[in-house]
């Protein structure tokens, strides 16, 4: 298969737990990688592990709030590989905890350009990108805290709200052209980002023993789970799914 039938997914957020493993199954499938992150050093270390190509990789260190970052790392991955048939739009940040009344407005910004901003931006570079093909699929990364409400956690919680919102509008708005957009909205996943929330609420093991009891499945779920979902979404199984939410929350969204 030449370079240019290989199909090219990029991802955000690639070197945190579930990015890694996203990256895991799509090289898995021999896909050309473009792997985005804050750090490049993280990256480098996401490439060893998982032993990915030289050829069919491509690392970009982005701040995906900064619109010359995201338009550099669109611009890269056509540049090497022609076309983005995949994108995992999935980097993010919790922010800080705490009442709406003490969340300062920096926080609130710092949370929301990161992930809503960041969001948006990667849709605004991609999309053309796409549009030319007349093919796709995008994968934006929400939360199970996008369909609730939770004290502690309002920058964050509204920011995935919002996620929610531009993948509907996306996904009608691109249906026409053969473009799928859906989202995945983890629950309480074994990350670096869950270690940082259970720290924020101070006592990190009555925190978790908490969401594990809220959790029918009794337990948090791990990267790989999460990543197993986003695989399908990103690939022609799922040719026909296009606007939908895929809670991965070991049932959590029922109690």
């Amino acid at each position: 298969m030449s370079q240019s039938q290989v199909k090219t997914a990029v991802i955000t957020g690639a070197a945190g737990g579930i990015g890694k493993e996203l990256a895991r199954r799509l090289a898995e499938r021999k896909l050309n990688l473009v792997l985005v992150d804050l750090n490049l050093e993280a990256l480098q270390k996401v490439k060893e592990e998982l032993a990915l190509n030289e050829d069919n990789t491509l690392l970009v260190a982005a701040d995906v709030s900064k619109e010359e970052d995201v338009q550099n790392y669109v611009n890269q991955a056509v540049e090497k590989f022609g076309t983005i048939d995949y994108f995992a739009n999935n980097a993010g940040i919790e922010g800080p905890s705490g009442l709406v009344e003490e969340q300062s407005v920096k926080a609130l910004d710092l949370v929301y350009n990161v992930n809503v901003r960041g969001v948006f931006l990667g849709l605004h570079y991609v999309i053309p990108v796409m549009k030319k093909q007349k093919s796709g699929a995008i994968l934006n990364t929400s939360s199970l805290a996008g369909l609730m409400g939770a004290p502690g956690m309002s920058p964050y919680i509204m920011s995935k709200h919002a996620v929610i919102g531009l993948t509907r509008v996306t996904a009608n708005e691109l249906a026409p052209f053969g473009i799928r957009v859906n989202a995945v909205l983890p629950g309480t996943i074994n990350t670096r980002m869950m270690r940082q929330i259970e720290e924020n609420f101070g006592s990190p093991e009555d925190f978790k023993a908490a969401n594990e009891a809220a959790t029918p499945m009794g337990r948090y779920g791990e990267p790989q789970e999460v990543a197993a979902v986003m695989n399908f979404l990103l690939s022609d199984e799922a040719s026909f799914v296009t606007a939908s939410l895929y809670t991965v929350d070991g049932g959590m969204i029922g109690q």
